[in-house]
């Protein structure tokens, strides 16, 4: 069954509800916490940068994915990529986690060669495992503490969720047909990784690829839902707001060093992906945290 969403409707947030960046390393809570001050309904909405896992361990409902409706049951995974629009209808009383990990730290997870960010761009519902169920739980447990290391596992821990239900979500993934296109888009990524600060157009990409620059925006758009140039700039921005958030280098240092001659056109370009600029970014991370 399907469900027509108007995107002009649709609301961008960074958690359940809030506009706010994610402060900490990754964020989990229950499902319940956010969700009684909703009414157990969230309508559509999409996430700038971040990524979701939900787990459902009692109850259900329903949640839209990018206008398809899925069953929530008990021992059910949502995946949920970062800009795909998704709403929720829960059961009252449904218990489980959500984990929300910002794509920077996607980034540090995820290595181009072995195909999983590919895997995961896929919003999808899967049944979950024991070992799932169990690694969230520890997730949880960590992220509700405040002990020695309590990062570092945050982001071991996380990291094995995400190559638990990347692993989960390729086993439901044969068909014969896009074996090709997969090996294909997992060599556009591992270019990307390699060239982005050099700033290569989608035709230097489909040139080392040989193929049409066509051809390679239309295999990206199957793969993730975007454009190949969407991606080229969006690895760029990613960069950026890593660089905003992790160290201290003056705006001007950090353009020159992602392979801009004008930081100001640097400013402008990241003011347009992400509604502000890298000063009131970097200000409102810290702020937050």
């Amino acid at each position: 069954m399907t469900q027509t969403i108007s995107h002009r409707s649709i609301q961008t947030y960074n958690l359940f509800g809030e506009a706010r960046d994610l402060p900490d390393v990754v964020h989990c809570e229950t499902i319940a916490a956010r969700s009684v001050l909703h009414q157990w309904e969230f309508a559509a909405h999409r996430h700038a940068r971040l990524h979701q896992i939900l787990l459902i361990a009692r109850g259900g409902g329903q949640a839209t994915l990018e206008g398809r409706v899925h069953a929530l049951r008990p021992m059910r995974v949502v995946n949920v990529p970062v800009g795909h629009v998704h709403g929720f209808s829960f059961t009252r009383g449904t218990q489980g986690w959500v984990l929300t990990v910002a794509a920077e730290m996607l980034d540090e997870v995820l290595t181009p060669s072995e195909g999983l960010r590919r895997v995961l761009a896929q919003a999808t519902v899967m049944r979950g495992t024991p070992q799932m169920s169990s690694t969230m739980a520890q997730i949880f447990a960590e992220f509700a503490g405040r002990r020695f290391a309590r990062a570092h596992l945050l982001r071991a821990l996380s990291a094995a969720l995400i190559g638990l239900v990347a692993r989960g979500m390729a086993g439901q993934q044969n068909p014969p047909d896009d074996v090709l296109k997969a090996d294909l888009f997992r060599r556009f990524e591992a270019l990307l990784e390699q060239h982005f600060l050099e700033h290569w157009t989608v035709s230097d990409y489909a040139k080392a690829l040989s193929i049409t620059p066509t051809h390679l925006s239309r295999l990206a758009r199957s793969a993730t839902g975007h454009a190949a140039s969407h991606l080229i700039l969006d690895r760029v921005i990613r960069e950026a707001r890593r660089n905003l958030v992790y160290t201290n280098l003056p705006v001007s240092t950090i353009a020159y060093a992602l392979g801009f001659n004008d930081p100001a056109y640097f400013s402008r370009l990241f003011s347009g992906a992400t509604g502000l600029s890298p000063r009131s970014f970097r200000d409102k991370i810290h702020k937050a945290a």
